[in-house]
């Protein structure tokens, strides 16, 4: 592991296969490398699970309009 001003890192590894692709979808963006690419999409993921994980997955209203539907179509 380094650190430095930036921060600190670790190593991952990927399939060759996936790098080679993955260099291959960036090329012609504003991304300068496949680490800096994989890093901003494992913060968007991790992002995403960490705000679902707080979320309720239904909330009352949904709910009720379930139950309503399904009491319409006969299965209650």
């Amino acid at each position: 592991m380094g650190s430095g001003r930036r921060g600190r890192y670790t190593t991952v590894s990927i399939p060759v296969t996936l790098y080679e692709r993955i260099r291959e979808l960036i090329r012609d963006t504003g991304f300068t490398s496949v680490s800096q690419y994989v890093t901003y999409v494992l913060r968007e993921v991790v992002a995403a699970h960490e705000e679902a994980r707080y979320e309720e997955p239904f909330t009352e209203e949904d709910r009720e309009r379930i139950l309503e539907r399904l009491r319409r179509l006969g299965y209650l």
